[in-house]
């Protein structure tokens, strides 16, 4: 048996154990019996940050964002279609800033659209301005 990977479940936010080499095979919370990826990132509020930084073997892409902002608005297809090639190998997520805005002060997020890419639940790289859907996967697999 392969190692065991500790994924979020973005619905109920339940800790699972996926076999790493299982990950692809569209894995389900074993307590709410949802899809653990999606394709889609996940909304995360200051309640569930720290459950997706902290608990998830895998990394996290958060893209710091507002509803006013006509860059981020333009950028999120591209960041949709990001995650339906990066996931499940790392878990997309989107932080209004507007409505979260201790996160984007914790993070001292000065520009949006800013995406932050966390491992372990430590930040090891960020990119602030709008990126295309290539570049961000360029980007992100550059890291890993």
């Amino acid at each position: 048996m392969s190692d065991a990977l500790h994924i979020v479940c973005p619905q109920c936010m339940t800790i699972n154990r996926i076999p790493a080499d299982r990950l692809a095979e569209g894995p389900k919370c074993g307590k709410c019996h949802q899809a653990l990826f999606s394709a889609h990132p996940v909304a995360l509020t200051a309640t569930s940050f720290a459950s997706h930084i902290e608990r998830n073997d895998i990394p996290v892409l958060i893209d710091f964002w507002a509803p006013w902002c006509g860059p981020c608005k333009m950028m999120a297809p591209a960041f949709e279609q990001a995650a339906a090639q990066l996931e499940p190998q790392v878990r997309f997520a989107k932080v209004n800033t507007e409505t979260e805005q201790s996160l984007g002060a914790q993070f001292s997020i000065r520009s949006i659209p800013t995406l932050v890419l966390f491992r372990g639940g430590q930040e090891i790289a960020r990119q602030p301005g709008a990126m295309g859907v290539t570049d961000i996967v360029r980007w992100v697999r550059s890291l890993l």
